[in-house]
């Protein structure tokens, strides 16, 4: 490994664990450990995988006024989410938008009570922090929470195995975040993830983080996942990964994530626009989108993988998309993926073609996620 990548708190431990390590957003991270990625897989599937994502950014946001609907409203200039409404110790997914609309990186923000507390993906973090304290710097305090970890532990087993060192989570319903203790370390607890299934995100400062993993570790029920699995299972949930399936060209509403825009910040709305690209979000609303993010699956046993160009004939002439991810799914034991094709092509069960090595063979377009959730609501 380059002496130029960073590494978690736990970087010991994955060793000790025998873990592959691979360079990813520019930290030493386990791709897969002796289990193997198609076990890990379906071990978070069937029990619960416990995964380092220390990775990612941390930052805490607080309000110079003291008042955390400040803050909120401040936030709320930067991304097409409703905050202000967010109750206290809930989270929501959302993402900071530019000029044209397109997607800056997607994140998670949750109102722990008098601060709100914003996690960030690992290649965009030092942008999203200079971005937002450029923008909202007079109004909010950015803190950079760099000496923290964050743990996921995933899979519907995972509230059986928390909860016997938190007791609270298992009270905790879908996006609920709080702070509280787990085997004795202060952390903050929020029930979310990016497996599709029921889960945790444990965030804890970096020198305890090795006792709290440990402790999950010690239950029967939980294996060490890595980066592999990860990816695949987020696939199969129809989950976005940053860089792939979304970038600064994309606009939420060509990436499918309408969803997640509130409507007091949808035109009509108590708190319309506001946001970078709100005029251009809020017409592709009214008029429609020129392409859109589907599900994709290929017949055979080979994934489709991300850059293969999409055709609506079995010639090549007619080019309609791209896929963005693709890869093997275990649960469903077949390839999936995921891309974008013109709107007259993105109906469920569409058929398609894909590029694969100078040959189109057939692909359809699927309805989203590949996998039912499994998310405590």
């Amino acid at each position: 490994m380059s002496d130029t990548l960073s590494r978690t708190p736990l970087h010991a431990l994955h060793l000790e664990l025998n873990a592959k390590m691979v360079p990813f957003a520019g930290y030493e991270m386990p791709l897969q450990y002796p289990a193997g990625l198609m076990a890990e897989h379906l071990q978070t599937r069937k029990s619960a995988g416990l995964f380092d994502v220390s990775h990612m950014g941390q930052l805490r946001l607080t309000a110079k006024s003291g008042d955390v609907r400040d803050a909120a409203l401040a936030l709320e200039t930067l991304v097409p989410v409703d905050i202000v409404g967010l109750a206290p110790h809930r989270q929501r997914y959302g993402f900071l938008t530019n000029a044209q609309g397109g997607i800056m990186d997607d994140l998670m923000i949750a109102n722990m009570g008098d601060w709100l507390f914003v996690v960030v993906n690992a290649a965009c973090k030092h942008e999203d922090i200079a971005h937002i304290e450029a923008a909202i710097g007079d109004r909010v305090t950015v803190e950079r929470l760099d000496d923290r970890a964050l743990l996921a532990l995933q899979g519907p087993q995972a509230v059986d195995v928390i909860a016997g060192l938190c007791p609270a989570a298992a009270q905790m319903r879908f996006m609920d975040a709080i702070e509280t203790e787990i085997a004795g370390v202060p952390c903050t607890l929020s029930r979310s993830g990016y497996t599709g299934e029921d889960g945790f995100e444990i965030g804890m400062k970096a020198d305890r983080a090795e006792k709290v993993a440990r402790a999950i570790l010690a239950d029967p029920r939980v294996l060490p996942i890595g980066l592999g699995a990860r990816d695949s299972l987020r696939l199969e949930a129809g989950l976005c990964l940053y860089g792939n399936d979304l970038d600064e060209t994309t606009t939420p509403l060509e990436g499918a994530l309408g969803w997640a825009m509130q409507k007091a910040r949808r035109e009509g709305g108590a708190r319309a626009g506001g946001y970078p690209g709100a005029e251009i979000v809020m017409k592709q609303a009214r008029e429609g989108v020129g392409r859109q993010r589907v599900g994709l699956s290929a017949e055979g046993r080979a994934p489709v993988r991300a850059g293969a160009r999409l055709f609506a004939d079995a010639q090549g002439q007619e080019p309609v998309g791209v896929v963005t991810s693709g890869a093997f799914g275990p649960s469903v034991n077949a390839p999936v993926a995921m891309g974008y094709v013109t709107p007259e092509h993105a109906a469920p069960d569409t058929a398609l073609f894909a590029e694969l090595r100078g040959k189109y063979i057939p692909i359809h377009v699927r309805a989203l996620p590949f996998v039912a959730p499994g998310f405590k609501r």
